[in-house]
């Protein structure tokens, strides 16, 4: 794709993004659940269930603050930084003015994004009275980008960062998806998903497009450096450390034993998906490859090759 070629999704923004047509999503007090048991599998490890299974809404709960958080950081601290210097024209590669638009709406939703998520998390404080336990200051990403940007030479910082971006916000539109379709949240919390959903779907799309308009560009040698560089992004990017120290927080915040505190935190331990073509991510990500065209390029194929089937 060349830079003339771009179609803005203005019109589309402008009759469908969920800051301009979303009324406010407000937590139901139901017996359903808050937060998917499927993606806090703390709470149905074997120690939980026979020690602690009383403790799960608590802990179910403390992991919502943590997604929450999650999504502040992403929201403001990763895609925002990215999309405004684009927009505002201050990155070091060029876009037209359609894309700086665009680039301009994606502020403007990643923000809003983290607005109903505070609102969401001061609606769950309220209804339940738990407050949340110390939640982490950054997420992989915080790591990953800053990792990858230091590997390449400075006039390519710019395209490594967007490219990183690029990435997780394909990464995380499927991983949405599976969330606002459980049936046994509430109808609030899958709704605010669903509506996250159809903003990151319009996002994905417009980084995609970002990336293969840079990628068309870019001479053969530092399509090269970038490809040496995407497999120290996906390594860091889909650690679980973070993860594993909120957990760990998290079970020194249940009332239990210290031997069942002890045989939680080897059960959490033993949770992490190795780092290889079997993540349940990496389906998505080498999908983002496909659609902006890096994967067109025998030397990320190569640098790739770990993670492609």
């Amino acid at each position: 794709m060349n830079a003339a070629d771009y179609q803005s999704f203005a019109d589309a923004w402008e009759s469908r993004a969920t800051i301009r047509t979303r009324p406010r999503r407000v937590l139901e007090n139901d017996h359903k659940l808050i937060y998917p048991l499927s993606r806090q599998p703390l709470v149905l490890s074997e120690t939980f269930l026979r020690e602690c299974p009383e403790q799960r809404d608590f802990a179910l709960v403390q992991t919502l603050y943590k997604f929450i958080n999650d999504v502040v950081i992403f929201e403001t601290e990763i895609v925002d930084k990215t999309a405004r210097s684009i927009a505002k024209n201050r990155f070091a590669v060029a876009f037209p003015f359609a894309c700086r638009y665009d680039a301009m709406t994606v502020v403007v939703d990643e923000d809003y994004h983290a607005l109903v998520a505070m609102d969401f998390m001061q609606q769950t404080v309220a209804m339940t009275g738990i407050t949340p336990i110390e939640l982490p200051d950054e997420i992989e990403l915080s790591r990953a980008i800053p990792a990858a940007v230091a590997l390449a030479p400075e006039h390519l910082r710019s395209a490594v960062e967007m490219i990183c971006v690029a990435i997780a916000e394909n990464t995380v539109t499927g991983d949405v998806a599976a969330f606002a379709k459980d049936d046994t949240v509430k109808q609030s919390i899958k709704g605010l998903m669903a509506d996250h959903l159809l903003d990151e779907g319009r996002h994905s799309g417009f980084w995609s497009r970002m990336v293969r308009i840079y990628w068309h560009t870019a001479s053969e040698a530092d399509r090269q450096c970038i490809a040496h560089i995407l497999p120290v992004f996906i390594g860091h990017y889909l650690t679980n450390e973070i993860q594993k120290s909120f957990d760990f927080r998290l079970i020194e915040s249940l009332h239990i034993s210290e031997t069942a505190r002890s045989a939680l935190k080897r059960e959490v331990s033993g949770l992490a998906f190795p780092i290889n073509r079997h993540h349940p991510l990496v389906a998505n990500i080498v999908r983002f490859f496909r659609s902006s065209s890096l994967l067109d390029s025998p030397s990320v194929q190569s640098a790739l090759s770990d993670y492609l089937v």
